[in-house]
């Protein structure tokens, strides 16, 4: 990553408060490298030149004024387009929202804006957030940085192709079942789910509300960590968004996790995992072995589980959560609909892809009359199950590991046919959403093609702290650069 892109966030903040970077050199670099990448990677919807460019000559009016100018000053970040900022379109990558634009903006943007970071652009997402490789947006897909025949992950693959590609030290995604690790994994970077509740969700397009969280994705664990202390807190325009000030997590970062318990859990099933990720992940474990952590193994049966009480739930919040999307109350509405009833179906049929539509259909079958018991109750059973067993696994160990993903980046169109696949590759991340328990992504190693490969590690609520001093422990000790080659399609082994 050229400079000064590749100071990272910690190191852009500290060179424009002190003068020795402009906000508006920075942002110009973050454009120019975004222009330059955007015809391979189309990791962006749209970009916003002109309104980067007066936020930034703004901020360095304010330091030369010797007025504050936050943490994060002058630092380029994206958005994932299910944020809102007022005045700027919101599409959640569907055609439903065309024209669309938000008369408010998030809290978690708010938060960025106030400690002068400095938006570039809006990143593509899969539809309303739902899919694991960024292919369903009514955009078209994004392309991973590290070799363009495959995908960047999901739904925030834009977010983490972005920051992978160098355009911006730091993006914001959103994590329903493991859509800003996953694609963070895909895309060798670093990604974190905060605790439900850590960070306000108001001005987040809701996909399935109890699960729902915003979560930063940079280079590194410590711009990750500058991050959440950033945006994170109370709201009282969220009610589920926890009492708590901001976390303190630079400070002991750099401590280390000797004497820490990291837990594998028996019932993961990493037997049947491809060679080169099971080579990582032992490496892993032994690394952070050697940091001084005691490996220890635990046993959450109910894991096994996981990704079916996972999209038994998350398809019927978002059933409920996109009945407003009707051609009526928000969206588009078809043209030549004539009554309410056409309206509604000739609306929803036009603006929503297939995916969106099959999740809608799934989540209304399994909270319709007859169904519920045997499809809704019985996943709410098992989620109660779940969270009992690993808050017993917690009273044993600090951290839990497993691998992020599957697999690594898989091709472009491999997946698409077979939902089930798509759906397997968050196998291993929906336990912390189901949970509410905060989880990081972190790079670990490539695989035989020269594709990253990542561990996840897991925490117990609002010990983000603890969970950035064990990734950061790793990625120290891994030696880990972000190097992706952007490689072209033809290239795909």
């Amino acid at each position: 990553m050229a400079e000064p892109l590749g100071l990272g966030a910690e190191g852009i903040a500290a060179a424009v408060a002190s003068g020795a970077l402009a906000a508006v050199e920075v942002v110009n670099a973050a454009l120019a490298r975004a222009a330059e990448i955007e015809p391979r990677v189309s990791a962006f919807l749209r970009l916003d030149p002109d309104g980067a460019r007066r936020r930034a000559e703004e901020l360095d009016r304010r330091r030369q004024r010797g007025e504050p100018i936050g943490r994060l000053a002058g630092v380029p970040v994206a958005l994932k387009d299910n944020l809102a900022l007022e005045g700027d379109a919101l599409t959640c990558g569907s055609r439903i929202l065309a024209g669309y634009v938000s008369p408010f903006t998030a809290t978690a943007v708010e938060r960025l804006l106030s400690a002068g970071a400095i938006p570039i652009g809006r990143t593509n997402l899969d539809e309303f957030a739902m899919g694991s490789s960024c292919e369903s947006s009514a955009a078209g897909p994004t392309r991973n940085p590290w070799d363009l025949g495959r995908v960047p992950g999901g739904s925030s693959g834009g977010s983490a192709a972005a920051v992978a590609a160098g355009c911006v030290p730091l993006a914001l995604g959103s994590d329903t079942g493991g859509s800003v690790r996953q694609p963070a994994a895909f895309c060798g970077v670093v990604g974190l789910k905060p605790t439900y509740g850590r960070i306000s969700r108001y001005g987040l397009v809701a996909f399935a509300s109890s699960l729902d969280q915003i979560g930063p994705i940079a280079a590194s664990c410590r711009d990750v960590a500058l991050a959440l202390e950033s945006i994170a807190g109370a709201d009282p325009r969220d009610s589920t968004a926890a009492a708590l000030g901001p976390p303190d997590l630079l400070t002991g970062i750099e401590d280390g996790i000797a004497g820490r318990r990291v837990g594998v859990i028996a019932e993961i099933g990493t037997a049947g995992l491809e060679p080169d990720l099971l080579a990582v992940w032992h490496a892993a474990l032994d690394r952070l072995a050697a940091l001084g952590a005691e490996i220890v193994e635990v046993s959450v049966p109910s894991i096994a589980a996981a990704i079916d009480v996972y999209y038994v739930i998350a398809n019927c919040e978002a059933s409920a959560n996109l009945a407003r999307f009707d051609g009526v109350r928000y969206g588009r509405r078809a043209s030549g609909a004539r009554g309410l009833a056409d309206v509604y179906f000739d609306s929803r049929s036009e603006g929503f892809g297939p995916e969106v539509k099959r999740r809608i259909m799934l989540g209304t079958f399994a909270l319709s009359a007859g169904y519920y018991d045997a499809y809704y109750g019985r996943a709410r059973a098992l989620l109660e199950q779940l969270r009992a067993e690993l808050a017993r696994a917690f009273e044993r160990v600090d951290l839990l590991a497993t691998p992020t993903a599957p697999s690594g980046a898989f091709a472009l169109g491999e997946k698409l046919d077979d939902p089930l696949a798509m759906y397997l590759s968050d196998v291993f991340t929906v336990p912390a959403n189901l949970a509410g328990l905060p989880a990081i992504a972190v790079p670990a190693g490539l695989d035989r093609r020269g594709l990253p490969l990542s561990l996840q590690l897991l925490a117990r609520p609002f010990d983000e702290g603890g969970l950035l001093r064990a990734a950061r422990a790793l990625e120290v000790a891994t030696g880990w650069r972000l190097s992706p080659e952007l490689r072209d399609a033809s290239a795909t082994v």
